[in-house]
């Protein structure tokens, strides 16, 4: 994964929703399929598929949680070439919507919040898959205009030549004498994500955000927080000592990290005392040019093979696969995660967004020393 796609994982603020409804306001009139694709067997879809003969995908770049490897076996085992077009959650759903029933593009990858917003705005075609059954309710629509294919979980990584003792709690940050890393709270869902994860280890949760506020206060104070961008360019420079990401971004920067340097050390965990994690979904486009080709797309990524794919890029696959034993050894130890890793209610998510980026700027920014 790369931190251009960052941006992906927007917070559904009302800046957010205002932008969609401004880009969005060409053709309104997007109609659903006629054909009903989970009516057909895997063989007629597949014919079909194969038929149209291509793919366009948004926001699915080659170098993002290993789709390359995803479109190179549909390419390989059906033929189907693929083209894509990087883009925010938010763009992705805007094209849809604007480009009407002249859709040109046919699938897309976005942020779990932004799943709801897709089908709210009537973009996406219905289709649940084989594996539907095997689908966390949590993770997808009940229709299956959104399915979640992947999910990460927010993470401690630590230069292990800055810092002895690797934190492997928010407790034990608490009681460290070098700077975290954060982001900017105000615009990074990753950082806003951190903060919230930080509530539910201290106590709180999406109802109850002081415990976070008290626990960033506190190191802003004591001169320890860093909001500097969370890139992997400043982990390698050694200008960060420990930091909060997704847990695929970080196992991503420090594989970078030591593959660049093969001296540098760094420790990835989960903290133990709590975390959160969120998912990307699939949408497929309502006026796809290829829908069987998207749907097809769609089921390949949430076969064995596919989840395996993104276990590669060191993201968390949906579905309960068996990783191979190379694969598993990139990640973290599933051990870590466990009962304290919360799912979040993205019903709650705008108000608790916003709450959070009102607090970190009126009253934790002024106390950085």
């Amino acid at each position: 994964m790369n931190i251009r796609k960052a941006k992906k994982l927007a917070a559904v603020s009302l800046a957010s929703v205002a932008i969609l409804g401004l880009t969005a306001c060409g053709n309104s009139g997007a109609q659903a399929s006629e054909t009903d694709y989970n009516a057909m067997s895997l063989e007629d879809l597949t014919a079909a598929a194969k038929e149209e003969g291509k793919v366009n995908s948004v926001g699915m770049p080659d170098t993002w949680a290993n789709w390359v490897e995803t479109w190179t076996d549909l390419k390989d085992i059906y033929g189907i070439e693929h083209t894509d077009l990087d883009m925010s959650s938010s763009e992705e759903i805007a094209m849809f919507k604007e480009e009407g029933k002249n859709g040109t593009k046919d699938i897309g990858d976005v942020g779990q919040q932004w799943g709801p917003v897709a089908e709210d705005e009537g973009v996406t075609l219905k289709y649940k898959t084989s594996y539907w059954d095997e689908i966390p309710d949590w993770a997808k629509d009940d229709d299956g205009d959104w399915i979640v294919g992947y999910y990460g979980t927010i993470s401690i990584i630590t230069n292990n030549d800055l810092v002895s003792n690797p934190p492997a709690s928010f407790a034990d940050l608490l009681e460290g004498d070098y700077k975290v890393t954060i982001g900017d709270v105000s615009s990074a869902a990753q950082a806003q994500h951190a903060v919230l994860a930080t509530a539910y280890a201290m106590g709180g949760d999406m109802d109850n955000l002081q415990p976070a506020y008290d626990f960033w206060s506190t190191l802003a104070g004591q001169g320890r927080l860093d909001v500097g961008e969370t890139s992997v360019a400043r982990i390698e420079n050694g200008e960060i000592a420990v930091c909060l990401l997704w847990d695929y971004n970080a196992l991503g920067y420090r594989d970078n990290a030591v593959n660049n340097n093969p001296n540098a050390s760094f420790t990835v965990c989960i903290p133990s005392d709590g975390s959160v994690q969120s998912g990307y979904a699939t949408i497929i486009n309502n006026n796809a040019p290829n829908p069987a080709a998207a749907c097809l797309a769609r089921e390949y990524i949430l076969s064995d093979e596919g989840q395996i794919n993104l276990a590669k890029g060191y993201a968390t696959p949906i579905r309960d696969v068996e990783l191979p034993e190379e694969v598993q050894a990139m990640r973290i130890d599933a051990s870590q995660y466990g009962d304290n890793v919360n799912a979040i209610d993205y019903e709650k998510w705008t108000d608790a967004c916003q709450e959070i980026i009102t607090y970190w700027q009126e009253n934790i920014i002024p106390a950085i020393h």
